[in-house]
């Protein structure tokens, strides 16, 4: 039960500062969606940041990750206003302008998403976090924490 708080309470979060972002007006440039792109990629490095803290440490706990990965990113970031963003923009004959937002939006969530891995081992490791990266046993770890932490108890 103590899953779905945290889920709920990351989706609330994440759902809050999504609309926060998506109703900020970040650049003139209106023709690509920018926010939207924006809050994607910030969330492709949140995603990956804090998964890999989890699947190598004990520093994140399961809840804790459930409520940032399931929750927070999940209501954070979006695959359907992309998509209605990119089909807004073939039904305004803006198609060169479609096929960009979704290379930039592919591309750089990639390079976000591995941005986001590298910074949480970097860290980890200059934090002696006991962050042993074996890309080989990656599958063994089954996703799940080893050894204890204050973030266990929440």
């Amino acid at each position: 039960m103590k899953k779905y708080i945290y889920i709920g309470i990351g989706g609330f979060l994440g759902a809050i500062l999504r609309f926060t972002l998506e109703n900020t007006k970040i650049s003139n440039f209106t023709l690509i969606p920018i926010n939207t792109l924006l809050i994607n990629l910030t969330g492709a490095f949140i995603l990956a940041f804090v998964t890999t803290a989890a699947i190598y440490t004990s520093v994140v706990s399961s809840n804790i990750k459930l409520g940032i990965c399931a929750g927070f990113a999940g209501a954070y970031t979006t695959f359907s206003t992309l998509c209605k963003e990119t089909v807004s923009l073939i039904n305004s004959n803006h198609i060169l302008l479609a096929v960009c937002y979704i290379a930039i939006s592919l591309i750089l969530g990639l390079a976000f998403a591995y941005l986001g891995e590298f910074t949480s081992i970097k860290l980890a490791s200059k934090l002696n976090l006991n962050y042993s990266v074996d890309l080989n046993k990656l599958e063994d770890t089954n996703c799940k924490n080893k050894g204890n932490s204050i973030w266990n108890i929440l």
